[in-house]
């Protein structure tokens, strides 16, 4: 997977230079939250209607499913093949990550925690990434081993800061951190 360094130079400066809110991702970020919350909440609905077989759960589930896709299209305005359905997995599997790493944290497994939450971050991040156009998928061949991979040990900035090389997940984190930060409230 590749960084189109030039579509990323160009993008921040259009950030930079808005100031008419045009750019809102504070809001498209906090939209994109709920989405995750929806995809949940229709997960919920399946498991609770086939575990009491209920089929009224569907029905709920339905209506969330489409709250969901009338707000998904508010974010994802153009997309080619699967990137609406990608986008949808990658904020799916991003909150659970967060969910599973809430429950490690609890539990007192703090190093276990920061390992799900860095990871939920990186699947947040490439959902930016595609969907801000500045990850050219049709270069994805596969992501490296050592992106998301169970035997993952430093968080990228542990790597970073140990002077090894942050890897594209990890550079794009620090885009998207950047370029939310810097909007406008």
């Amino acid at each position: 997977m590749e960084l189109d360094k030039n579509k990323i130079d160009e993008f921040i400066k259009k950030v930079q230079s808005s100031k008419d809110h045009e750019m809102d991702l504070s809001s498209d970020e906090d939209l994109s939250i709920a989405i995750m919350n929806l995809v949940s909440i229709e997960e919920h609905f399946f498991f609770t209607g086939a575990k009491l077989d209920k089929p009224e759960y569907f029905d709920l589930l339905n209506t969330a499913r489409e709250m969901r896709k009338d707000l998904l299209k508010k974010i994802i305005k153009e997309y080619e093949g699967e990137v609406w359905c990608i986008s949808k997995h990658l904020l799916a599997a991003s909150m659970r990550l967060m969910e599973v790493g809430t429950k490690a944290l609890g539990r007192g497994k703090k190093e276990e925690a920061e390992d799900l939450f860095r990871k939920a971050y990186e699947l947040y991040s490439l959902f930016w990434g595609i969907n801000l156009k500045l990850v050219n998928v049709g270069e994805v061949k596969k992501i490296g081993d050592d992106q998301i991979g169970k035997d993952d040990k430093q968080p990228s900035s542990a790597k970073a800061s140990a002077g090894k090389e942050k890897g594209v997940l990890g550079k794009l984190g620090d885009v998207v951190q950047y370029v939310i930060n810097c909007c406008k409230e």
